[in-house]
């Protein structure tokens, strides 16, 4: 059965056996045994504290944090550093809130924002997120060579006279200095995430150590110079940098800003590139979301320990801020990236620390990002190409999803520095943090019942404040980056759609659809309706769609942005029932919609006579001011139909391998696939077929819908209409079809009277509406006008002028046949003028006649159903009349209209 844990697709060949559950038993050797040797064993201090701490810390503390205030100066760094922690903590507030409503899984961020948003969001938030914490991997690695190079260099970038100065320098052997390192990480990381956990702790200690010696140097140290040397152009440049201690004028001279060029990379910084440096350091807050895996209680250590950490590491930012400005003139800390260690009362302190701190938050970014990644394999959203990230060792650590990760970070080391990736990797972040506030938003303004976190410090204003923060910070740092990122994403949700990934984790679309869906139906007030805004709404009743589908697709083209409604009527009695069978079968009719690619509704209701159902649905369908306002049934006669599943191709066996989709995929077809779709539906009526239907129950369902104010149409040939599948008419003469409209009663002695009551211009409105389908736009629309030209009185020519100018002022583009008919009136009105006009079997004929003569090329036809006697006994005559002047004809559709449709005001 699915759950949070099943796999997203189970198709094709990446399949997988659903009852496996966990989907880490079709890819690892360990079997059932993968979830017990995988215990969950980190606290909040472990898991997410001590991770989060120094991920924000990493390099960029000891190494760029006087770059930014060298040249954003005290109160611009500031700003940066605040515009930073608000941007990041709008983002806590909502990882927060998902994380505390419910249990969180492995994947961190990814399972957060796929399980909200669902598998389209998800998948590809979550590979971007992946890819962010790649290129943060490589910017840490890149860190560490070059605080390693400052030290160790042969060839100094700086004035420095201590250190063994034995390892070359230049692009290669930065590259093969950091793959060196990058494989140390991967060895920790191989051997397991508790590993790393337990370092950590060490790593904090060491790291906790030189900030402090940093925070207490100024205490001790005096008044220093220091000559900077750099190669610029091939020419040694020396630059004369001066550390003061604390100094009001100092102070002074570093508030402002005072942007120029970077020694490494030789370019002009500005506002945007430094703080694209700056937030590199804030990007470590999901370092303890993304060990979700390894918790003990997630939802609790994850909100607990981030806001912990992210306090701590926001006071440290501050202090070294206000330490820097106030002992440091801007020419030392702008070109000498080392600043911390050469003021430092013991500078091994500050080296130990920087190379402890990046070498941990290397392997925090390479562990969080192989989790992400095995997280996405699990859940089979990339098909073949992750498929081996999936797999785990038996102690439950995806070795091969590592393995990938390193590769890819292995490709971001070839940058060379630590600036040039810096932008990258932010934009990658917030791109992934304005995802999360967009999910916890989703969840907010959903306002589903089942989201209550337990973590209440948030809002809706909080979520979207984070969300425009984060995408307006994207493209201050770099607007070309953001634009590839999001184009990236676009061309994900693309792939991820098109694949159609369906899951049990609920999609917030469904939940946000429904939200707006019912406040516009509130708004949508049945008692505002006007003539000018009428469209056909209609209930489409069906028995069997084996036999129906022609039609039902014809429907779709002729509701016009109305509402459709399948209809049917299960005969049954629920007190003699143990269930309700109408309930399990919505799923068959809502793959039959599927199928046909209409744009239909489904109800369904049990009763014990079809006249009864009818009327229930007649009363009860549609919601508000959506209820349906025009009955549609198929002709009630002795043909027997002929099986549409049968001729369709989309209906054949293999038609869902042909669609790229397995028929035995249980999640992309909603339990029902094509075999058990046709199973469903029984066979179409036969010789030996009992009919559930009798002659006086149809009429009396056309007379209960009248009676409610419905317009009704009778469909008959239906059949006839040629159908490729998925609801498209094949393409016949096009411009040569014709939709032939009779707006006269034609079983009435006064079927040449008035063209124009509401029944007749009822007609004219549909077959307009017809008209304006994309099927039926360059078919003609042609009506015809029975007069009685013989009698001597020209009154029908005044009728046909009055009629012309109608269609005028109506817009109708139509065709005007006039068609004499005194012969076949005669035979209605017979030779005694004092008797009431008989419908005899000469008259049926000679009308059926009449319209072969003229409507026997039409694609299809509209014609005027008379009203249905009063007497139920007559009921059997009033079809017989209604068959006999139809028969042959072709697709025909009896109207009897009752509302007025059509205004000649604007």
């Amino acid at each position: 059965m699915a759950c949070e844990r099943s796999p997203l697709l189970a198709h094709g060949v990446f399949s997988m056996v659903a009852d496996n559950g966990d989907s880490r038993r079709g890819s690892s050797a360990a079997g059932d045994g993968s979830s017990k040797a995988n215990p969950r064993t980190l606290n909040t201090f472990f898991g997410v504290i001590v991770p989060t701490i120094l991920s924000m810390f990493s390099i960029i503390i000891f190494l760029r944090t006087g770059f930014v205030v060298g040249h954003a100066g005290l109160l611009y760094g500031l700003l940066m550093l605040g515009v930073a922690y608000f941007i990041i903590s709008l983002t806590i507030l909502s990882i927060c809130a998902i994380s505390t409503n419910g249990a969180v899984q492995g994947g961190g961020a990814y399972f957060m924002i796929s399980r909200s948003l669902g598998p389209e969001f998800g998948g590809s938030i979550g590979l971007m997120f992946f890819l962010a914490k790649v290129c943060a991997c490589g910017v840490y690695v890149l860190g560490l060579v070059e605080a390693i190079l400052n030290i160790f260099g042969q060839d100094a970038a700086v004035g420095m006279a201590q250190g063994i100065r034995v390892l070359p320098q230049g692009y290669w052997f930065s590259v093969l200095y950091s793959s060196v390192l990058l494989l140390l990480c991967l060895v920790v990381c191989l051997v397991g995430a508790h590993i790393y956990a337990k370092a950590s702790f060490i790593t904090l200690i060491v790291v906790t150590v030189a900030v402090l010696s940093i925070l207490i140097s100024p205490l001790i140290v005096g008044p220093r110079h220091f000559n900077l040397t750099h190669m610029l152009d091939h020419n040694h440049t020396i630059i004369h940098g001066v550390y003061t201690g604390f100094n009001s004028s100092t102070l002074a001279n570093n508030l402002g800003p005072g942007y120029s060029l970077d020694y490494s990379t030789n370019k002009m910084m500005s506002f945007s590139t430094v703080f694209a440096v700056l937030f590199t350091s804030c990007t470590g807050i999901m370092a303890g979301a993304n060990m979700s895996g390894e918790l003990k209680n997630p939802s609790v250590a994850i909100p607990k320990g981030t806001i912990i950490a992210v306090l701590y590491t926001f006071i440290v930012y501050v202090l070294l801020f206000l330490l820097l400005s106030s002992t440091c003139d801007r020419l030392f800390l702008i070109n000498d990236y080392a600043v911390f260690q050469r003021i430092n009362v013991w500078p091994p302190f500050v080296i130990v620390g920087v190379y402890c701190a990046s070498l941990s938050a290397a392997m925090c970014s390479l562990i969080g990002a192989s989790r992400i990644l095995h997280a996405l394999a699990v859940d089979q959203l990339f098909g073949l190409p992750l498929a081996p990230a999936a797999i785990t060792s038996s102690s439950g650590n995806p070795w091969v999803s590592v393995l990938y990760t390193w590769a890819l970070v292995q490709c971001t080391l070839f940058a060379g520095q630590l600036n040039v990736i810096a932008g990258l990797v932010t934009v990658f972040y917030l791109l992934a943090y304005a995802a999360v506030d967009m999910a916890c938003l989703a969840l907010e303004w959903a306002s589903a019942p089942n989201f209550r976190p337990t973590f209440q410090l948030f809002s809706w204003h909080t979520c979207l404040l984070g969300m425009l923060s984060c995408l307006v910070m994207m493209f201050v740092i770099n607007a070309v980056y953001s634009s590839a990122s999001i184009v990236m994403l676009l061309l994900l949700l693309l792939f991820l759609h098109y694949r159609s990934p369906t899951s049990s984790w609920g999609y917030i679309s469904q939940a946000l659809i429904f939200h707006q869906v019912r406040k516009y139906l509130l708004m949508l007030d049945s008692r505002k309706d006007h003539v000018k805004f009428w469209r056909p709404q209609v209930l489409l009743m069906v028995s069997n769609p084996r036999s129906s589908c022609q039609l039902i697709s014809f429907v779709n083209q002729l509701k016009k942005g109305g509402l459709f409604i399948l209809g049917h009527v299960q005969l049954g009695d629920l007190d003699m029932l143990p269930t309700d069978p109408v309930q399990q079968q919505y799923n068959f009719w809502l793959s039959l919609v599927d199928k046909l690619d209409v744009k239909a509704f489904v109800d369904l209701t049990l009763s014990p006579s079809v006249r009864q159902g009818t009327q229930h649905l007649l009363r009860i369908t549609g919601l508000g001011g959506m209820k349906p306002n025009t009955l549609v049934l198929g002709f009630y006669d002795n043909c027997y139909p002929e099986d549409y599943f049968l001729q369709d191709p989309a209906f054949c066996e293999g038609a869902d391998k042909g669609s790229g989709s397995s028929a035995g995929s249980e999640g992309d077809h909603f339990g029902v696939d094509l075999p058990s779709l046709q199973a469903h539906f029984p066979p179409v009526r036969h010789t030996e077929s009992p009919r559930f239907l009798q002659p006086d129950e149809y009429v009396g369902i056309i007379s209960d819908a009248i009676k409610m104010g419905k317009n009704v149409c009778l469909a008959r040939y239906f059949f006839q209409l040629p159908l490729e599948g998925k609801g498209t008419y094949a393409k016949s003469g096009d411009s040569s079809d014709m939709i032939d409209v009779w707006p006269s009663n034609l079983l009435s002695a006064d079927g040449s009277g008035s063209f124009a009551d509401v029944c007749s211009l009822f007609l004219l409105q549909m077959a307009c509406i017809l008209n304006m389908a994309a099927r039926w736009r360059r078919a003609r629309v042609r009506i015809f006008l029975c007069v009685e030209a013989e009698s001597g009185d020209q009154g029908w020519l005044a009728k046909e002028e009055r009629f012309r100018e109608l269609l005028g002022k109506l817009r109708i583009r139509a065709t005007i046949k006039i068609v004499t008919w005194d012969r076949v009136v005669r035979l209605l009105r017979g030779t005694d003028s004092t008797a009431p006009p008989v419908a005899s079997e000469e008259f049926l004929s000679a009308v059926n006649s009449l319209l072969k003569e003229h409507s026997t090329s039409a694609a299809v036809r509209f014609l005027y159903l008379p009203q249905p006697p009063a007497n139920s006994r007559q009921s059997q005559q009033y079809l017989a009349q209604l068959d006999a002047v139809t028969q042959g004809l072709g697709p025909t559709l009896l109207i009897h209209g009752l509302t007025p449709v059509t205004c000649t005001e604007l």
